[in-house]
């Protein structure tokens, strides 16, 4: 029966991520590194942040905070990875700025602290301070829609 009440509509599954910065969410399209403008590590968004405060936008594992400290990778429960690069061309700080309030491995609950940036000492460094967020393994059927200042995985 559901089959055929179903059959030829498309259903729409979506989840909403937390923002891991304040700040304006801004399209991919917008990042002025083509690495991430034209998703060639995957889908996602941006934020021109407003504050250095980076928190988990999900509930899950951290992957890895890179030595640098400028970048975090956590796998959500429902198994979404998602990288946030703080600004573009920070890895060259080397963690000047950034200060890490997590480990590789460890558990961590939407919104809880992972990493600080501190903004003011590093945005004449770099060439800007937007903070790709990226989900690095979407299924080819689905993709990220920023509606409206929230962000959503749709299928």
């Amino acid at each position: 029966m559901f089959k055929n009440l179903f059959k030829g509509k498309k259903v729409e599954v979506d989840t909403t991520i937390m923002q891991p910065l304040e700040g304006e969410i801004v399209p991919l399209e917008v990042v002025p590194d083509p690495v991430f403008s034209q998703r060639m590590i995957g889908d996602g968004f941006a934020v021109n942040p407003t504050n250095g405060t980076v928190v988990s936008p999900v509930d899950g594992e951290v992957i890895s905070v890179f030595p640098t400290k400028h970048a975090v990778s956590v796998k959500s429960t429902d198994g979404r990875e998602i990288l946030i690069h703080v600004g573009l061309e920070t890895v060259s700080l080397n963690g000047e700025g950034f200060t890490s309030f997590v480990s590789d491995g460890q558990r961590v609950k939407k919104g809880q602290k992972l990493l600080e940036a501190d903004f003011q000492t590093i945005k004449d460094k770099v060439p800007s301070i937007i903070t790709p967020v990226i989900f690095t393994n979407l299924a080819e059927n689905e993709k990220v829609v920023i509606d409206e200042q929230e962000v959503k995985i749709i299928k």
